[in-house]
């Protein structure tokens, strides 16, 4: 016998695009069984709830998981009776005090019952379980603290797995102390500034745009510019001023899009489509929503607060172009503006993504986490009509049929993976990435000195012979033979050879 949300979808014929992850069944002992992501329980039959829209939904309160496109549905089909009957029979309970505030802060309307007048006041969700509003709100009509960590217009959320939890165990902060001291604040700094290149064309390439190298330019310029000293950066305004900075002040279409716009991919006879982002009408409540839970948040762990706030934006998909790099972009900017990371330092999550094959395919899944299933629900939703210009000189064929169905889904997606995926990218960007590139600066800054000792020159030289001297298996060019004819004088050459190869061939207790 199926009890919990899962009753309750079917009994009222709830389609969902982000399936209910948890499956509760009476049997004869209690076991739990995950596969594939889903869990499976089973309950002995002492736990068999009353049959009833109440029963049912106070036992999934209880054993199963917090769904809240499911939850926004199910209000919108059964109505307010269920609710109101609930709440007359059992005014103090704590489950259906739960519900009626949740069915009136989903819904945004008032149940036709009185304000609770007894009884202490409870979570709405679990802190132990979930990522949390910062400081919770009472409400003092349900006697409810309001922990939920968005609001009505925009609340992902993010389970807090045991994965999740090992994941977050990652000390940014003391991680990046031990880079400084084993590397000197000066190294680190030079190696910002240089990663900040390299975020830029490693973002680019995951655009798979890797040759445009005045583009590259101008993202490391807005990534160095104003990351972590934008003001309100998902504002209209800030996003402009990104996307201009990484497009170019001559593109077509800057600003908030007014059209209709999917992820895909084009082949020769049609376009193949893996995600539909919301109606451009509601873009100003989706980003407004995501400020909210933004500032709902603040205090708690940065590298979440980055991954939802970078992800629920390309979910959003608010640009015509540049969504991709503003994403990546606000995952540092965040972990800057909550001192995870000190001003001026980018870490390179690009270059994590595009490092292995594991993790580009990774960032893709992670993706389809949410897009997948959420095409599978409007696979037949769509169609490409009659050709339209739309206000922003889009000209689109793209007709979406179910647009206000589908914002129980945008409003309400589960990021939990996201969350995973970027914490994990974050620790090897800095235990690797920052770690290698910081050790290849200091050989070459080593390289320099060894090389100065045996002849007198300019840093831009003395650059130009180590890399043509590395590259050419530590052989001098005619080229630079050429150029520096002091390397006509064997012996001096030879001098120069040696200093140079030593620095990267010695080892060195600080590498």
């Amino acid at each position: 016998m199926q009890v919990g949300f899962t009753a309750l979808a079917d009994r009222y014929g709830i389609a969902l695009a982000q399936p209910l992850r948890v499956e509760s069944i009476i049997g004869t002992t209690r076991v739990s069984r995950e596969n594939a992501g889903r869990l499976e329980n089973k309950f002995p039959t002492s736990y068999t709830p009353a049959d009833d829209f109440a029963g049912h939904f106070e036992f999934g309160l209880k054993y199963e998981e917090i769904h809240l496109e499911f939850f926004a549905r199910l209000f919108a089909s059964v109505g307010p009776e269920p609710i109101e009957a609930w709440c007359r029979r059992t005014p103090f309970g704590q489950y259906a005090r739960r519900t009626g505030f949740l069915y009136e802060w989903l819904t945004g309307q008032r149940l036709d019952v009185p304000d609770v007048s007894n009884g202490g006041y409870v979570d709405a969700v679990s802190t132990q379980q979930y990522l949390t509003r910062c400081k919770p709100l009472r409400v003092p009509r349900w006697r409810i603290f309001d922990n939920l960590p968005g609001v009505p217009d925009f609340c992902p959320l993010v389970r807090r797995t045991g994965a999740v939890q090992e994941a977050l165990r990652f000390d940014l902060n003391a991680a990046l102390r031990e880079l400084n001291q084993t590397f000197g604040a000066d190294i680190l700094m030079r190696t910002a500034s240089w990663l900040t290149f390299k975020e830029s064309r490693a973002s680019f390439l995951i655009e798979k745009e890797a040759d445009q190298a005045d583009r590259i330019q101008r993202f490391a310029h807005v990534i160095a510019q104003h990351c972590g000293h934008i003001d309100d950066p998902l504002s209209p305004r800030s996003l402009q001023t990104l996307q201009a900075g990484i497009l170019g002040r001559e593109a077509v279409g800057l600003g908030l899009r007014h059209s209709p716009v999917f992820v895909g991919q084009a082949t020769l006879h049609q376009d193949i489509v893996h995600y539909i982002a919301p109606s451009f009408e509601i873009l100003p409540q989706l980003l407004d929503g995501l400020k909210g839970f933004e500032r709902a948040t603040r205090g708690a762990e940065s590298l979440i607060r980055a991954a939802v706030i970078a992800f629920a934006f390309v979910y959003i998909h608010p640009m015509r172009d540049g969504n991709g790099r503003i994403h990546r972009f606000l995952i540092n900017d965040t972990l800057i503006r909550d001192q995870a990371v000190p001003g001026g330092v980018i870490l390179p999550v690009s270059a994590t993504i595009t490092s292995s094959i594991d993790f580009r395919a990774r960032y893709d899944r992670t993706l389809e986490v949410f897009s997948r299933p959420f095409m599978q629900r409007y696979a037949a939703s769509y169609r490409f009509g009659a050709l339209a210009v739309y206000k922003d000189g889009t000209p689109s064929n793209l007709v979406f049929d179910d647009d206000d169905d589908a914002q129980f889904a945008w409003r309400y997606p589960d990021l939990t993976e996201h969350v995973l995926y970027t914490a994990q990218v974050v620790a090897h960007t800095v235990r690797t990435e920052m770690a290698d590139e910081a050790r290849v600066l200091l050989i070459f800054q080593r390289a320099q000195e060894q090389l100065k000792e045996v002849l007198e020159m300019p840093d831009q030289d003395a650059n130009r012979i180590i890399r043509s001297l590395k590259e050419n298996g530590w052989q001098i060019s005619g080229k630079l033979r050429k150029t520096y004819p002091q390397l006509e004088d064997a012996h001096l050459a030879e001098r120069m050879v040696k200093a140079v190869r030593s620095a990267f061939e010695e080892p060195n207790e600080t590498l």
